[in-house]
């Protein structure tokens, strides 16, 4: 049996893997999904003091209090900057790191060092201080089942403006960590503006990680749970 951690994207939440998880437990897996403070269904606790590290903490914190081990990470877009971010605390306790189509940071990146685009959406000034805008309004997303945007339009939160400025912090590079590495590519669509599409070539260039594509627009989760689950299964050894 294998436990999967799922970390969710920006703008959404935990509940954005309702088509992936039942495939994995039907497998006999354990399935966890944190959700992020301040978005998706904890966006009741939004505020301009949500910010990466907050985002991490819940990660950390979900696998330190159910004492997960020998885990299958997953981060899922932005994701991909709170797994890395949760590497120098429980690092030791993840076996495979998955990155589904998401950022794959350094230390010392933010979000918004990779994809501009996404800070400049709230404050297109750089205005900052008392006052300032801090929360960013969400994407638009393409779903292959227009009955599934619908379920999901609705459920997008805006998210505080720090999640994505707020650096980094890995004192191992993820290339050097003793722990397998996969990345999964959408091959439609790049909502970073070329960010994914970096990680995904460095990725499928290095022997030190398994790289995958799936044919489809951002939200894998949601279009292509079937190919996901079978990626993620073989990883499940």
């Amino acid at each position: 049996m294998a436990t999967y951690v799922l970390v969710h994207g920006a703008w959404g939440g935990a509940h954005g893997f309702h088509l992936l998880r039942p495939l994995l437990r039907a497998a006999g897996h354990e399935v966890f999904t944190p959700a992020l403070t301040g978005i998706g269904e904890r966006s009741h606790l939004t505020g301009p003091h949500v910010g990466l590290g907050l985002h991490v903490r819940d990660v950390v914190n979900t696998i330190l209090y159910e004492d997960l081990r020998d885990i299958v990470l997953l981060g899922f877009s932005y994701g991909g900057m709170v797994v890395t971010g949760v590497l120098d605390e429980v690092g030791d306790r993840v076996r495979e790191l998955v990155y589904l189509d998401a950022f794959l940071p350094a230390d010392g990146q933010s979000a918004s060092d990779l994809a501009p685009a996404m800070a400049a959406a709230v404050a297109p000034s750089g205005e900052a201080g008392l006052g300032a805008p801090w929360l960013v309004p969400g994407r638009a997303r393409h779903y292959d089942d227009p009955a599934e945007g619908e379920w999901s339009a609705p459920r997008r939160s805006e998210q505080p403006v720090a999640t994505f400025t707020e650096p980094v912090r890995t004192a191992v590079p993820v290339d050097e960590r003793p722990l397998g590495r996969t990345y999964v590519r959408a091959t439609l669509e790049d909502v970073t503006g070329g960010a994914f599409e970096t990680a995904a070539a460095h990725a499928k260039a290095s022997p030190a990680w398994r790289y995958h594509e799936i044919e489809t627009t951002h939200m894998v989760p949601q279009n292509r749970p079937d190919d996901l689950a079978a990626i993620l299964l073989a990883l499940a050894g």
